[in-house]
């Protein structure tokens, strides 16, 4: 499945942005999706994954009452959601996709990438 990120930009500390997944290729809903972030001098990490259903959802604790991740199969897209934000949110994005829904909570799990979107948070 081919995967194309969009939506970020610059936002103020305490504002809303919301990511976008496009998918193709495969079908999209057979495929667990995760969202995951790297910041500068940082090494890339999990923040949020989703079932392929969207039954069941998983947060990194720094994002956790913050970012909602979800998806609409019929649209072959996920979306993440994120709100109050921080200048640690500061990264670039990448959404993720797997048949194993564990697998897309690792960082060297998932088989399918997008290309990263970035999300800058002033202060």
């Amino acid at each position: 499945v081919q995967l194309q990120a969009s939506g970020g930009g610059l936002v103020q500390a305490g504002g809303s942005l919301r990511l976008s997944c496009a998918a193709s290729g495969r079908t999209f809903s057979s495929y667990a999706m995760g969202w995951f972030r790297q910041a500068p001098g940082k090494e890339r990490e999990f923040v949020a994954s989703i079932s392929w259903n969207g039954v069941s959802t998983y947060y990194a604790g720094s994002v956790k009452g913050r970012f909602t991740i979800s998806r609409d199969n019929a649209k072959n897209t996920g979306y993440l959601a994120m709100n109050s934000l921080k200048s640690e949110d500061t990264a670039v994005y990448y959404c993720a996709a797997d048949f194993s829904y564990v697998a897309v909570q690792r960082v060297r799990g998932p088989s399918s990438w997008g290309q990263g979107t970035q999300v800058t948070v002033s202060s």
